[in-house]
Formats: C-alpha cells, sequence, structure tokens
C-alpha cells in the first residue's frame, strides 16, 4: 500500500505554491538546482543524439534547466503520474509529455532515464519497482537522486547506499556511480549499462 496519495500531496503542492520549486515539494529552487547539477555531471557531455526521458517530471524544470545550461538533449519526454502536471510541463516546454504511472504502465525507451525527487513519498516495493521499470526502459542507464540515510519517515523514503546495491545486484546492473556530500541526506545514482 503506497505510504501516500502520491496526487494528492503535488496536487495540493501545487495548488499552494503555483508552478514553483515549492508546487513540487521543493524546498526551493536552489536545492533543486543542486541536484540538477549532479544530474547533469553524470550524463555524457554530448547530447546530441541522446532522448532522455524524465521520470516524475513534473513542470519540466529540468528540461528548461539544460536549456539554460545550453545541454539540450536531441528529445525530452516528460513522464508524470499527475495530468496537471502534465499539462504544465508541455506548455513550458513544448515537448512529449506522457501522463503515466512508472511503476504500472508502459514506459518509452531512451537512451538514459532521469528522476530528481519523485520516489521520495514511495514506498519501498514502489520505488524498487520503479527503479527497476526505469532501468529495463533504458538503453544507457538511470540516473536518479532519493533521500539518502537510515532514517524513518511516515512521508519520505531514504535509502541506503547497501540497499542501492543490492537493487542494482538484483537488476545486474553494469556499473553504479554514487554522488554524495552535495546536500545533507541526499545522493544521485547512476546506474549504467555500460562504462562512459
Amino acid at each position: 500500500m503506497p505510504r501516500i496519495d502520491s496526487k494528492k500531496f503535488y496536487k495540493s503542492a501545487l495548488e499552494l505554491h503555483g508552478i514553483t520549486a515549492r508546487g513540487v515539494n521543493w524546498l526551493c529552487k536552489e536545492s533543486q538546482e543542486i541536484r540538477f547539477d549532479i544530474l547533469r555531471e553524470m550524463l555524457p557531455n554530448n547530447l546530441d543524439d541522446v532522448t532522455i526521458v524524465d521520470a516524475g517530471c513534473g513542470f519540466g524544470d529540468f528540461y528548461l534547466y539544460m536549456l539554460q545550461n545550453q545541454r539540450k538533449p536531441n528529445k525530452y519526454i516528460g513522464v508524470d503520474l499527475l495530468e496537471d502536471m502534465c499539462e504544465i510541463a508541455s506548455t513550458q516546454t513544448g515537448c512529449e509529455i506522457i501522463p503515466a504511472d512508472i511503476c504500472k504502465d508502459e514506459l518509452p525507451t531512451a537512451e538514459y532515464y532521469v528522476c530528481s525527487g519523485a520516489m521520495n513519498i514511495l514506498n519501498a516495493f514502489e520505488t524498487h519497482l520503479f527503479i527497476r521499470n526505469c532501468y529495463l526502459a533504458s538503453e544507457h542507464g538511470f540516473i536518479f537522486n532519493v533521500l539518502h540515510g537510515n532514517k524513518k519517515s511516515e512521508t519520505y523514503n531514504y535509502l541506503t547506499s547497501a540497499q542501492i546495491q543490492a537493487i542494482a545486484k538484483e537488476l545486474n546492473v553494469y556499473h553504479v556511480e554514487m554522488k554524495t556530500g552535495y546536500l545533507n541526506n541526499d545522493i544521485t545514482v547512476a546506474f549504467l549499462k555500460e562504462k562512459k
């Protein structure tokens, strides 16, 4: 059973804060962009021939961030559970945005999948399923950030490095990269199907 209702969690944030970082339940725009910096660093330098699927894309902020940093992929596809988010992301990015449940629905194939924060309120089973589905739908890998540590929370989901390594082993991930130290209780992980 889900820890909390994702649709209600994000819909209430959108209603309260509008189209802002807080509208997708980030603490602030700065912390969102710090996480985006790390995702960008873990992607290949040349994205000219790369399709990226942003799992849990929210307002399409990662795509807008990539544009601002001259790192536009060849193609960007956003996927989000909340249809309101999909409509906003479609308007803001002009890209293909798909309303879907990452844990249940069929996903498009792409060179890379990325995810920033969308797993933070899932339970352990849903998180594992989300990671598995994104990794399997990617041709080269899945790069994501999650809350890091062994904290227990009624709302948020934390993963330890050992839990992440166990998921990687179960999925037969070829190469795992992890980055910490950029924000408290946060980790960015690359599950790669080949070394960059």
